[in-house]
Protein backbone atom coordinates (compact mmCIF):
# COMPACT_ATOMS: atom_id res chain seq x y z
CA UNK A 1 0.00 0.00 0.00
CA UNK A 2 2.81 2.19 0.59
CA UNK A 3 4.27 1.68 -2.74
CA UNK A 4 0.33 2.60 -4.64
CA UNK A 5 0.71 6.23 -1.99
CA UNK A 6 4.66 7.10 -3.14
CA UNK A 7 3.54 6.15 -6.99
CA UNK A 8 0.50 8.25 -6.70
CA UNK A 9 2.53 11.06 -4.55
CA UNK A 10 5.05 11.24 -7.81
CA UNK A 11 2.55 11.10 -10.36
CA UNK A 12 0.48 14.32 -8.95
CA UNK A 13 4.28 16.02 -7.99
CA UNK A 14 4.71 15.72 -12.07
CA UNK A 15 1.41 17.33 -12.82
CA UNK A 16 1.98 20.18 -10.54
CA UNK A 17 5.55 21.26 -11.81
CA UNK A 18 4.32 20.45 -15.29
CA UNK A 19 1.12 23.10 -14.57
CA UNK A 20 3.46 25.10 -12.80
CA UNK A 21 5.58 25.76 -15.80
CA UNK A 22 3.12 25.83 -18.13
CA UNK A 23 1.38 28.82 -16.66
CA UNK A 24 4.81 30.75 -16.17
CA UNK A 25 5.24 30.25 -19.57
CA UNK A 26 1.95 31.52 -20.69
CA UNK A 27 2.41 35.45 -21.94
CA UNK A 28 0.67 37.62 -19.49
CA UNK A 29 -1.91 40.02 -20.66
CA UNK A 30 -3.17 40.42 -24.01
CA UNK A 31 0.18 42.32 -25.83
CA UNK A 32 2.16 39.88 -28.43
CA UNK A 33 5.72 38.88 -26.42
CA UNK A 34 7.30 39.24 -29.13
CA UNK A 35 5.94 42.26 -30.76
CA UNK A 36 4.29 43.71 -28.31
CA UNK A 37 0.55 44.22 -30.42
CA UNK A 38 -2.73 43.87 -29.03
CA UNK A 39 -3.45 40.25 -29.84
CA UNK A 40 -6.82 38.95 -30.72
CA UNK A 41 -8.92 36.78 -28.78
CA UNK A 42 -10.08 33.78 -30.04
CA UNK A 43 -13.38 31.86 -29.16
CA UNK A 44 -14.35 28.93 -28.98
CA UNK A 45 -17.78 27.74 -26.90
CA UNK A 46 -17.14 24.42 -25.55
CA UNK A 47 -13.37 25.34 -24.41
CA UNK A 48 -14.60 28.74 -23.37
CA UNK A 49 -16.77 26.74 -20.81
CA UNK A 50 -14.33 23.91 -20.02
CA UNK A 51 -11.44 26.01 -19.33
CA UNK A 52 -12.63 30.33 -18.52
CA UNK A 53 -9.34 30.85 -17.34
CA UNK A 54 -7.54 30.46 -20.13
CA UNK A 55 -7.20 32.99 -22.54
CA UNK A 56 -6.63 31.82 -26.24
CA UNK A 57 -4.87 34.65 -28.40
CA UNK A 58 -3.60 35.16 -32.10
CA UNK A 59 -1.14 38.10 -32.83
CA UNK A 60 -2.40 39.34 -36.20
CA UNK A 61 1.03 40.69 -37.47
CA UNK A 62 2.74 37.49 -36.98
CA UNK A 63 3.36 35.95 -40.61
CA UNK A 64 4.05 32.33 -38.85
CA UNK A 65 0.93 29.76 -37.78
CA UNK A 66 1.02 29.23 -33.76
CA UNK A 67 3.51 26.83 -32.83
CA UNK A 68 5.09 27.18 -36.02
CA UNK A 69 9.06 25.24 -35.83
CA UNK A 70 11.62 28.24 -36.40
CA UNK A 71 12.99 27.76 -39.42
CA UNK A 72 17.01 28.26 -39.38
CA UNK A 73 18.74 28.86 -42.49
CA UNK A 74 22.22 28.32 -42.68
CA UNK A 75 24.33 28.07 -45.76
CA UNK A 76 26.76 26.05 -44.84
CA UNK A 77 24.43 23.04 -45.49
CA UNK A 78 25.37 21.12 -48.65
CA UNK A 79 22.70 18.72 -50.07
CA UNK A 80 25.70 16.73 -52.43
CA UNK A 81 26.21 12.99 -51.40
CA UNK A 82 29.82 13.01 -50.53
Amino acid sequence: MLVVVVLLATVLLRVAIVTAVVYLLLPQGSLCPHCNLQMVAVRNRVLDQLVPVLQRRWCRPSPHPPLAPPIFASSHVSMSPG
